[in-house]
């Protein structure tokens, strides 16, 4: 079953298409990675999952409802959210702020001695919010979503602004949801590098429109090992190459570029140049970084 089901979603500001026929689908139980560069439309797509925004054209289901008017304030009842920076009044305590959550939301009062021990704030609850570090807040914003225990946790940016050691805690809080508590999470980011080391599914957008979603595993299969080969003469060497059946191709940087080849193969096809008096410079195997592969879906412009 998927949580999250999106059909031909858009959103329109005066001519610009800042979402463009989306088509998301969340699977339950996941840690679904929402990815893009910045601006490429992930907040505005999580507000409209959330209501908060009116969609251009297209549908969203949530839980198996549409998100409308009619079934919204009852599908928000089980749903946590995080979106953008955590809203708090720095006056009172995090115990306080979230009794003032529990209350609106009504959810059970122990959900909130609850929800700062998963957090680990259980510790700072009685310490008021304005002398929180900005770790602090972030959690403080994870627990408020997380009262109550809700089905779907959406959360944007989660990581924003966090030292390494707070990062690094924000991570193996989401990927605990879901096993711990039965929760699906959506999770948004910029960082590729931070996407792979939670979720399970991805998602990536570039300009507001879907341009890879599937397993992580199947992102990573992108990134296989290849040969790279430079020679005397690469023109006659890719001619040489394809008339002997070698798929190969040359790329912007001067190397023909072949599939991984067994040890024994690759010397034939050294030593094949050789006789032809092409010489062989450079031959390396490499392989393609996740980030390279974020970058062709993305575009080389976009920003990390």
């Amino acid at each position: 079953m998927n949580v999250i089901e999106t059909r031909d979603l858009c959103k329109q500001y005066g001519a610009a298409l800042r979402v463009a026929h989306l088509n998301l689908n969340v699977p339950e139980g996941s840690v679904y990675g929402f990815l893009g560069p910045n601006g490429a439309g992930k907040s505005t797509t999580l507000k409209m999952l959330l209501g908060l925004v009116r969609p251009t054209a297209g549908s969203i289901q949530v839980m198996g409802k549409p998100m409308d008017a009619h079934n919204r304030l009852e599908t928000l009842r089980q749903v946590g959210s995080l979106i953008e920076s955590p809203s708090y009044y720095g006056h009172l305590t995090g115990e306080e702020n979230l009794r003032i959550v529990q209350t609106l939301r009504g959810a059970p009062v122990k959900s909130i001695r609850e929800a700062l021990e998963i957090v680990r704030l259980d510790g700072q609850r009685g310490k008021k919010v304005a002398h929180y570090s900005l770790g602090m807040k972030q959690r403080l914003g994870l627990a408020a979503a997380l009262l109550g225990y809700p089905r779907l946790l959406i959360l944007d940016e989660p990581t924003n602004g966090l030292d390494p050691a707070g990062i690094q805690e924000m991570r193996q809080l989401i990927r605990e949801l879901p096993d711990r508590f039965g929760m699906t999470v959506v999770v948004s980011s910029h960082l590729l590098s931070e996407i792979d080391q939670m979720a399970d599914t991805v998602a990536i957008i570039r300009e507001g429109a879907l341009v890879f979603q599937d397993k992580l595993e199947a992102l990573h299969s992108r990134s296989r090992h290849h040969l790279a080969l430079r020679t005397a003469d690469n023109p006659a060497a890719l001619a040489l190459l394809r008339a002997r059946g070698v798929d190969c191709r040359e790329d912007e940087a001067d190397y023909l570029i072949l599939p991984l080849l067994p040890d024994s193969q690759t010397a034939q096809l050294t030593a094949f140049l050789a006789e032809n008096r092409l010489g062989v410079v450079r031959l390396e195997e490499r392989q393609k970084s996740l980030e390279d592969i974020f970058l062709e879906l993305t575009g080389k412009a976009a920003s990390l």
